[in-house]
């Protein structure tokens, strides 16, 4: 195995000679610190952001992503330490993880997208035909030159075939005249990104652009990022994203930030290669300091007996060192890991029933979105109801969970919890955590507070909900779930907003559960790995479909051979190479990286 200083230092010098050929760069923050009154986020982190990479940004829920973004466009509305430097060419375009559509107007797609193009020329027009009869025409020239090279800016002479260009490059070239509000949740979301998009920003910031997107949405965005010219900063915990789309990542974990230069599935190996090193070598500095110090003490102890000048000499000459040593000592790594602890209610064995029954199910809005439903899910099945956006996979699961449908039936010993992708619906935004599990019967802080130790909450318990991010809020509704007496589950795109630790760590309660599970989903490593069947929505029906047909259906339209599987494999060998780091295990970790190289080859 070559040593890891000499290959990253080789790897880095090719990524920085790249970066370099790049361009220029369009946004540099040195010596970043940021706090909350009751958390500190950012401790002196610095990173480059240059002209036309597309850069991922990682770490679990509640570090401070969302909010970085939010700093980078808002400077002025933060009292922060250290510097941020834009590009004075940088405009800046952002999509939000909110869907920002649903109050719109009845307009067509080709109407959305084209508004800011036409309201620009038609800025353009009107200050051309002022010009005809203007007699102080300087002034309003330069009016009209500004306009003009705003809108060329954008380019905005050929609009039109770029918003058809888009459209089909998303899948959605048949929407073009569709009105927006007939638009699907997902169909929405691409839209908002193709939106930012046209407007040629020089930097485009992403929030969790892949939230509740289904497989075909999702692969139509990667095309659209693929193919962005530009400078990109996403929030992702999309691990087909990740794979698929970056050439930068940055990782925010513990008040720190750490950059690299390349691929994911390269840096999570590299990573850990990294953090074995610094580890070793923070350790043996930790010796050699403790080491010191017993010989400082020593003199010391020697020089209140004998009054030698020798003697003092050597013990300043001691000290100094060891002021040295620990001047210089090396930090170590951060290993800590933040995966939470999710279990579900322990079930005593039980004889296995028929939980749920639908029979002749339908259901309709503006048009039918599910007419002749027919299935049966037993107390102890694991099932994944799938289809593609707005095909009526959250009201039919909703309307299970409520039980108020003549078509649906709950055996009488059922006993259910929910999952909301609406996290509104099933917190109380103004309550603290503590006030949501005093709710849930917990009569004590202590209680309370060692509950949430599981899933890393503690330190937030008495923070308004509302002030929490969507991975923080989906995590409160498992924790609430964990303490409910439920034997069957409905979830509701769990994983959405889940950094990739806690998506793991939901996987193993969902094996481990002994109850049965209806959950809407997008994830198909989540589908893959936890799931006994597939309820599949197709033409306005649901039929049945076994974990391998769906894996063979998914291979088809997405992967090539075993990469689910090995992606599974990828993400075990990094949870137990993070593991041994934690416990200084250096020889596990060193074979388990090896390891994880040529997994990475197979990717």
């Amino acid at each position: 195995m070559i040593p890891v200083q000499i290959r990253l230092s080789a790897f880095y010098k090719k990524r920085q000679m790249e970066s370099h050929e790049k361009g220029n760069t369009m946004i540099k923050v040195e010596n970043l610190s940021y706090s909350f009154p009751e958390k500190e986020l950012y401790n002196k982190i610095s990173f480059t952001l240059e002209e036309d990479r597309h850069c991922a940004f990682i770490g679990t829920s509640g570090t401070g992503k969302s909010t970085l973004l939010d700093m980078l466009m808002n400077q002025e509305e933060y009292l922060y330490d250290g510097k941020i430097i834009l590009d004075p060419t940088c405009r800046i375009g952002y999509v939000s993880q909110f869907d920002k559509l649903a109050e719109l107007p009845d307009v067509t797609v080709f109407q959305y997208l084209s508004e800011e193009f036409v309201k620009r020329q038609e800025r353009v027009d009107n200050l051309c035909k002022k010009l005809e009869t203007a007699t102080d025409w300087e002034a309003l020239m330069e009016d009209y030159q500004e306009a003009l090279d705003a809108f060329q800016a954008i380019d905005g002479d050929n609009y039109e075939s770029n918003i058809t260009k888009k459209l089909n490059l998303a899948g959605l070239g048949k929407c073009k005249d569709r009105p927006v509000s007939m638009l699907s949740g997902g169909e929405r979301k691409l839209l908002q990104v193709m939106k930012e998009m046209l407007s040629a920003p020089n930097v485009l910031l992403m929030d969790e652009p892949d939230a509740f997107l289904d497989f075909e949405h999702i692969n139509g965005l990667v095309e659209l990022i693929n193919a962005h010219k530009g400078t990109m900063l996403v929030i992702t915990h999309n691990r087909y994203l990740l794979n698929h789309c970056f050439d930068k990542i940055m990782q925010l974990e513990n008040t720190q930030l750490q950059e690299f230069d390349g691929r994911y599935m390269d840096y999570t190996c590299s990573l850990l290669q990294k953090k074995i090193e610094m580890q070793e070598m923070a350790m043996a500095d930790v010796e050699e300091i403790e080491r010191n110090k017993k010989i400082v003490e020593k003199l010391r102890k020697e020089a209140t007996v004998y009054t030698c000048a020798s003697r003092g000499r050597a013990l300043h000459a001691r000290v100094s060192l060891l002021e040295r040593l620990e001047a210089r000592q090396i930090k170590e790594p951060f290993v800590e890991i933040k995966q939470p602890e999710i279990h579900f209610s322990q079930l005593e064995e039980q004889e296995e029933f028929t939980a749920i029954t639908v029979k002749d199910y339908k259901v309709s809005f503006d048009e039918e979105l599910l007419q002749d439903v027919n299935f049966e899910i037993k107390s102890t099945d694991k099932v994944a109801l799938i289809g593609g956006n707005g095909t009526g996979k959250t009201t039919l699961l909703r309307d299970i969970y409520q039980n108020d449908n003549a078509s649906i039936t709950h055996a009488e010993e059922l006993q259910v919890a929910f999952l909301s992708q609406l996290q509104g619906e099933m917190l109380t935004e103004t309550n603290t955590i503590a006030e949501e599990f005093y709710a849930m019967g917990m009569d004590s802080n202590d209680q309370i507070e060692q509950y949430l130790k599981k899933y890393g909450l503690q330190e937030h318990m008495h923070t308004p909900i509302k002030l929490l991010s969507g991975g923080e809020k989906n995590l409160i509704q498992l924790a609430k779930i964990g303490i409910s007496s439920a034997n069957f589950l409905l979830l509701d795109e769990p994983t959405s907003h889940l950094d990739l630790y806690a998506q793991a760590a939901l996987e193993e309660a969902i094996r481990e559960y002994a109850g049965g599970v209806l959950m809407v989903s997008h994830d198909f490593y989540t589908i893959a790995n936890c799931m006994d069947y597939v309820l599949m929505i197709e033409d306005k029906t649901i039929r049945r479909m076994s974990i391998r047909k769906f894996r063979k259906m998914i291979y088809a339209n997405h992967f090539e051979k075993d990469y689910i599987e090995l992606e599974q494999k990828k993400k075990t060998i990094e949870l137990k190479t993070a593991v041994a780091l934690k416990e200084r295990n250096f020889a596990v970790a060193k074979v388990l990286t090896e390891e994880l190289e040529l997994i990475n080859q197979l990717l």
